[in-house]
């Protein structure tokens, strides 16, 4: 007696020129590259340029937001070769297409999971696993937020994160810094070569910023200093005009005019993927062991994800330029 399904089989007519033909199954994905890039900033674009020419199979995953931080940025102008200034956006899509004409293959996913026990390197997205060779990581670092609505609202408009980016479009106007850290006195000092005014606003009565950081801040004639305050709104039409100060101690309301404002917060490094994995300082940074490769050999980093100090466009580029010049030589030493 056969089975429902070898009935099937056998009465599909034999030898009939009716004969459905065989399906065309769908082919596998590529799965397995020379080189994965994790991040698909200026560090990601670039590594992947450099990678694709120097003929390694190199694959990008974009992650959440293709083009990083600077996809949220209008004006660039301090990066090289854009007389005119360029669109933060328009600056990543031109690097993606040149990533994509170097044949370098981009995947707009995210990755959830790595295995950098063993080699080949697994790295795990929603829908795929990959292997590879060599993985550079450039994940960035996200600006801490206030957590106030005016803050999504006007990001862009006037709300920035990088007085040495955006420091220039706020020439003669009165700008907020909001912080009490070393990288709080630094853009605010920064920005007193634009701003009419800086206003420093700090939640407590005292900085926790280093002496000397606190001593060029505190004897620079153009900052005020706003102690036991934060920023309990941020108000304007189509950019920042006005923020709205609440006293932790009394609870007291004022409103000040203001033309920007700077979050000097700190950053969080988009590591935790590879906690376990990957060496970091106690910041969450990745550790660069040797040159841009991290504590494991053949995995190397780049960008913001390492670098807590400069944090530029141009700056996270090179950084990619330079691991991907790194990864060659690590290749060919494998072969």
């Amino acid at each position: 007696m056969m089975s429902s399904d070898d009935s099937g089989l056998v009465m599909e007519g034999r030898g009939s020129s009716d004969d459905p033909k065989t399906p065309d199954f769908p082919k596998k994905s590529k799965t397995s590259y020379d080189v994965i890039i994790i991040g698909a900033g200026p560090a990601g674009y670039t590594a992947g340029i450099y990678c694709s020419r120097a003929r390694h199979d190199t694959l990008i995953i974009s992650g959440l937001l293709p083009g990083g931080q600077l996809m949220n940025t209008t004006d660039v102008e301090n990066y090289p070769g854009f007389e005119e200034g360029i669109m933060g956006p328009d600056l990543m899509l031109t690097m993606r297409k040149q990533a994509e004409r170097m044949s370098t293959t981009i995947i707009d996913d995210v990755v959830v999971n790595v295995d950098f026990r063993d080699k080949p390197f697994k790295v795990l997205t929603g829908s795929e696993e990959y292997e590879a060779k060599a993985v550079i990581v450039c994940t960035g670092a996200t600006p801490r937020k206030i957590g106030i609505e005016g803050e999504q609202t006007f990001s862009g408009k006037g709300v920035s994160y990088c007085a040495t980016c955006d420091g220039a479009f706020f020439r003669n106007q009165n700008i907020a810094v909001v912080g009490g850290g070393d990288s709080c006195m630094e853009e605010a000092t920064f920005l007193t070569k634009f701003a009419s005014k800086v206003h420093i606003i700090h939640r407590r009565d005292t900085f926790r910023a280093s002496k000397i950081m606190q001593e060029r801040a505190l004897n620079n004639e153009n900052i005020e200093v706003h102690w036991n305050s934060e920023i309990e709104d941020i108000k304007g039409d189509q950019k920042v005009q006005q923020v709205v100060l609440k006293d932790t101690k009394t609870g007291e309301i004022k409103t000040l005019d203001m033309g920007g404002v700077f979050v000097a917060i700190g950053h969080e490094p988009n590591t935790e993927l590879f906690k376990n994995q990957l060496e970091m300082d106690e910041n969450g940074y990745i550790i660069q062991k040797e040159n841009t490769e991290t504590s494991v050999k053949g995995v190397f980093t780049a960008g913001d994800v390492h670098d807590h100090r400069y944090r530029q466009a141009v700056t996270a580029a090179g950084f990619g330029c330079m691991s991907a010049i790194d990864v060659d030589k690590y290749l060919s030493e494998q072969k």
